[in-house]
Order: structure tokens, then C-alpha cells, then sequence
């Protein structure tokens, strides 16, 4: 009962130094407090909206956001809309809090699908080696010479575009750094003693790599999942710049700054708030990133 007791004190212990850690490092805070609050207003989004995003109001199109009221006495600025409408009349703080919930879809979604492929390639040609390495690694080679913003264009303009065409291409496309880390963390485990043991007792191969060097290439492996997810919503905002992307009326960030490119200078609210909204999610992203990879190195442990 004693060993039990403190084998618990230590594991507390151990959880208790890890969150000091955490929240002693300033780039994973502030990361993961910006992608959390994203996060939690894509979630919460019918209550903490009290327009519908989709709603038409000619007779309110480009009102301005509540500050031009506090600092040029502007009439039309009010809390009924407080980041201003569109040149559609609809709400703004609505259209931006609904097109969090479209960017983090395709984010993880396309994470997700790139994740699933690049780990499954990179472990199978860093544990085998040999031919099955050659084969994937002119694959890996292939994918790379393939700019993914021409691909997906062309891709999607042949396909016609939607939120699920959009997702599907950009996770096609954005595996090639999940399998080089893969294969490169795989071919530094292979031989340890653990996986030796594993063999020894008769394993399967399968078996091996799920239970065995998956769960040990993880901590890298989160690190590029972060760094695919903001690169897989800065494509699709980039999609969407271009009309090749998310579709009207769905409110996505970059098809809001790409129908308010023409009221720059008569409303310039209306691209600096979806500007303003991607970029803090990308950053936060990153350095949430950032953070993780500086707490599971090594060093830092």
C-alpha cells in the first residue's frame, strides 16, 4: 500500500512540474490562450452572436463599428452591431465569430487527413528501410516539387469548389513534412531496446509500430501538426481570396477580405477586422507550437 501511495505522490508531483513548466513559458501560453479563445467562440458561437451571419439588411450595409462612435461621434455606430455590417447589411462580429468555426474545421480536418497519410508513409519506410524507403522517398520527393497553391487551384477549379473539396486538397497535399519527420524519428527508435524486447517476445508488426514507436515520435509529431494546421487555414483563406475557396454565403475570413477589397478606403473595418482575426489565430498557433516543442524536447525536460 505504501509503494502504491507513492508511486501516486510522484505521478502528482511529476503532472505538478509539468504545469509549472507550462505556464512558465510565455510563447505556449499566449498560444494557447489565443487558439482556446478561438476555439471557444467557433464552440459557443449561437450564444455569444445575436445575429444570423447569413441575414441581409440593405438598410444597414457598411455601418461602421461601435468605436467610431466613442471617437468621431459617428450617429450609425451602435452596440447592435459592434464591429460594424457588410456591404450586404449583415453583422460582422457574427460572419467573423462563424468563420472561426469554418477555418478550424478545415484546419483540423485537413491536419488530420495530411497527418494520417504522412505518419503511415513515415513509419513504414523508417522501420523497413530498404525498398520500401526508396519507393516512399520518391514519393516524398515527388510531392515536393508540386507548388501546393498552383495544385490546389487547379484542383479545385477542376472539382468545382466547396468546404469539403477545399479540406480534402489541402490534407492531400500537405503530408510531406508529417512522413520526413516520421521517417526520420522512426529510424532513430527502430533499434531500441524496447522495440528490440518487442520483437523478441514475438509482436506484430503492426502491433510494433502502434504500441511501440508511434506513442515514442509523438512530441514531434504534435509540433508539425500545429504548423500544418496554420498553414492548411492560410491556404484556404488564400483560396477564398482568389474565389477558388470557401463559396458564398459561408462566412470564411478570406472570401470576407476578398468581397471587401473594393470598400478599402470607404470602409477599410470590414478587411482589417477578418485581417487582423487570421493573423492572431496563426500566430497563436505558432507559438503554441513553439511552446510544445520547447516542452517536450529533451533540454527541457
Amino acid at each position: 500500500m505504501t509503494d502504491i501511495q507513492a508511486s501516486l505522490s510522484e505521478s502528482r508531483m511529476r503532472r505538478r512540474r509539468v504545469l509549472r513548466r507550462a505556464l512558465s513559458h510565455r510563447s505556449f501560453v499566449i498560444g494557447f490562450a489565443g487558439v482556446g479563445i478561438v476555439l471557444l467562440l467557433a464552440i459557443f458561437a449561437p450564444l455569444v452572436t445575436w445575429h444570423d451571419p447569413y441575414a441581409q439588411s440593405i438598410i444597414d450595409r457598411r455601418l461602421p463599428p461601435i468605436w467610431y462612435g466613442w471617437f468621431w461621434d459617428d450617429p450609425l455606430a451602435s452596440w447592435n452591431h459592434p464591429l460594424g455590417t457588410d456591404q450586404l447589411g449583415r453583422d460582422y462580429w457574427s460572419r467573423l465569430v462563424y468563420g472561426g468555426r469554418i477555418s478550424l474545421f478545415i484546419g483540423l480536418s485537413a491536419t488530420l487527413v495530411s497527418g494520417l497519410i504522412g505518419t503511415t508513409l513515415g513509419i513504414l519506410a523508417g522501420y523497413f528501410g530498404g525498398r520500401t524507403d526508396m519507393v516512399i522517398s520518391f514519393l516524398i520527393t515527388t510531392r515536393l516539387t508540386m507548388p501546393v497553391i498552383l495544385v490546389a487551384l487547379a484542383t479545385v477549379a477542376l472539382f468545382n469548389s466547396s468546404l469539403m473539396v477545399v479540406t480534402l486538397v489541402l490534407g492531400l497535399l500537405l503530408w510531406d513534412r508529417f512522413a520526413v519527420v516520421t521517417r526520420s524519428a522512426t529510424m532513430q527508435v527502430r533499434s531500441m531496446e524496447y522495440v528490440t524486447a518487442a520483437k523478441s517476445i514475438g509482436s506484430s508488426t503492426p502491433r510494433i509500430l502502434l504500441t511501440e514507436i508511434l506513442p515514442n515520435i509523438a512530441a514531434p509529431l504534435i509540433v508539425i501538426a500545429t504548423i500544418e494546421m496554420a498553414t492548411a487555414i492560410l491556404y484556404e483563406a488564400a483560396l477564398s481570396f482568389l474565389g477558388l475557396g470557401v463559396q458564398p454565403p459561408l462566412p470564411s475570413w478570406g472570401l470576407m477580405l476578398a468581397q471587401a477589397k473594393g470598400d478599402i478606403f470607404f470602409a477599410p473595418w470590414m478587411i482589417t477586422l477578418p485581417g487582423v482575426t487570421l493573423f492572431a489565430l496563426l500566430l497563436s498557433i505558432n507559438l503554441f507550437g513553439d511552446g510544445v516543442r520547447d516542452l517536450t524536447s529533451p533540454e527541457s525536460r
